[in-house]
């Protein structure tokens, strides 16, 4: 049974937080949970507040945002308001849409170190885990709703998973709490709802327990995810670059299919946020080492990429539009921004290196390669096509195009961040200019 003291009992398993924000939607779950922290503020670890969001998608979510305020202040707890931006984008799920904006506005607002509760409970645990397996979702989503996760800077506590839907109806109505009841919770055409309006009933009347049965499997779950990922960390550190934003190939293909994929998966969600579709997977896992060695490879998915260079996959976001083809006057007296190119290229004045001042005699100016272009490297007694000393400092090709070129008249007279080209290097003793160029590939 729901009390205030039953939740106390599972409030002592969870982390203590110097405040506790109550996720507060006025329905009748999280209502419950506000009333019973309430009843035991004074003996919390931490301050008590709620936070309400409001998603703007229906008619009613003014009067929504009234009731809390009105709940509030009858309990005497501060309210925090936010508002987002929930519709969905075309073809999007409606229940997903709203969930990401919900969370992302909560994880940007909460602050560090303090707690937001949920209401989840236990029938919404096994909704979650049942709506994952009609997705194909990995021992990952079948652990469905973590009591204890990081959120933002903070965490986020769902002190509710061992108490029923029943349970926490059954307190509302003996301590008679009045809440808000969400017209969408009918629609059958969302997922969720058709799971806990259709499919559950039915499966209650033949396994009463399935409720906790589910969720008792979705534990289990959680254990065999923990000890993938322990797997995984353990084989990312022989897999990754000094940067961690690399995988050496080779190493990758030694290690057994099922273990290729948890570790892929775990490195791509550790760096980007979520692991791609199990299709994604096995197109970066199969179709990069098969390509040709002197091929280029790129796999793309939500706006990040895979390329291979060299026995190495390098992760990032998708390269902005193609690099101009139009050159920038620079007087180095000053930064120069090229957002093209992702980065800011700066001259300091220097002694001995860098570019000569005394020959800066015309106009400075930046380019990007179109192809042909040769520098002499100080220190170099020919010329080098720049395809040359680029694959010599094994400088990926997808990066090359974004390198800035520093012309002096018509000469090249340096590469930004590589090479100064003779008869432009200073020499000792002589004063110069220290080419800088923060450009960095757009890694996750």
């Amino acid at each position: 049974m729901f009390s205030p003291d039953s939740l106390k009992r599972h409030l002592q398993s969870l982390p203590a937080v110097p405040h506790y924000w109550v996720a507060y939607s006025g329905g009748v779950d999280s209502h419950a949970l506000l009333h019973a922290l309430a009843a035991l503020r004074d003996t919390l670890p931490g301050e008590l507040g709620a936070v309400h969001v409001n998603h703007g998608l229906q008619a009613a979510a003014a009067e929504w945002a009234a009731h809390c305020e009105t709940v509030c202040r009858d309990l005497d707890v501060p309210l925090v308001g936010l508002t987002v931006d929930g519709r969905p984008a075309a073809g999007d799920s409606p229940e997903a849409a709203a969930r990401a904006a919900r969370y992302a506005a909560l994880a940007h607002w909460l602050p560090a170190g303090h707690g937001l509760l949920t209401a989840q409970h236990r029938d919404d645990q096994a909704e979650t885990l049942l709506l994952q397996l009609l997705r194909g979702g990995g021992v990952q989503g079948l652990a469905a709703m973590p009591a204890v996760a990081d959120l933002g800077a903070g965490l986020l506590l769902r002190p509710l998973l061992d108490f029923s839907r029943r349970d926490l109806r059954a307190y509302a109505d003996r301590c008679r709490l009045d809440w808000a009841e969400d017209p969408s919770n009918t629609d059958t055409g969302l997922d969720r709802n058709y799971l806990r309006q259709q499919i559950v009933p039915a499966l209650r009347k033949r396994w009463p327990a399935v409720a906790q049965t589910l969720a008792r499997s979705a534990q289990h779950c959680a254990e065999a995810a923990r000890i993938l990922e322990q797997v995984a960390v353990a084989d990312v550190a022989g897999l990754t670059g000094p940067a961690g934003d690399t995988l050496v190939l080779s190493r990758l293909q030694v290690l057994a299919p099922e273990r290729r994929r948890n570790v892929l998966r775990f490195w791509l969600q550790q760096r980007c946020g979520a692991p791609p579709s199990t299709a994604v997977l096995s197109r970066i896992l199969h179709d990069i080492p098969a390509s040709r060695p002197d091929a280029s490879p790129c796999v793309r998915w939500g706006g990040f990429e895979i390329r291979r260079y060299r026995d190495r996959l390098y992760l990032m976001r998708q390269a902005s539009a193609r690099i101009p083809g139009q050159r920038f006057a620079w007087s180095l007296s000053g930064s120069l921004e090229l957002p093209d190119a992702g980065g800011t290229l700066l001259a300091n004045r220097a002694s001995g290196h860098g570019l000569r001042a005394n020959a800066i005699s015309g106009p400075v100016e930046v380019a990007f390669r179109q192809g042909g272009e040769r520098c002499r490297p100080a220190g170099r007694p020919q010329h080098h096509s720049l395809k040359k000393l680029f694959q010599e400092r094994g400088v990926p090709p997808w990066e090359r195009p974004r390198i800035p070129l520093i012309y002096i008249g018509d000469e090249l007279a340096a590469v930004a961040g590589f090479w100064v080209c003779e008869p432009f290097c200073a020499a000792p003793g002589e004063p110069g200019f220290a080419i800088e160029w923060s450009g960095r590939p757009a890694s996750c």
